[in-house]
């Protein structure tokens, strides 16, 4: 899956979004979106670093400490 692919169905998932509000305005959507995207990121990055958090900070280009504490925030550790 290519950089444009995962653009194109974001795109398509805001778009259906917006349909589904039905006219009504949204709001605190960065957050909400950044939120929801976030978490998977994570959990799937994780796997495929099969758990080891400093070669998924390196991939996720953050720091290890900031990786720990957002793992901890979507409580994908404890």
């Amino acid at each position: 899956m290519s950089k444009k692919h995962i653009e194109e169905c974001i795109r398509d998932s805001l778009e259906n979004y917006f349909k589904d509000l039905h006219g009504v305005e949204p709001t605190a959507m960065y957050d909400m979106i950044f939120n929801v995207v976030e978490k998977p990121l994570l959990d799937v990055v994780m796997k495929h670093a099969e758990g080891n958090q400093s070669r998924a900070a390196e991939w996720l280009g953050i720091n290890r400490n900031t990786l720990r504490r957002k793992l901890v925030e979507h409580k994908l550790i404890t």
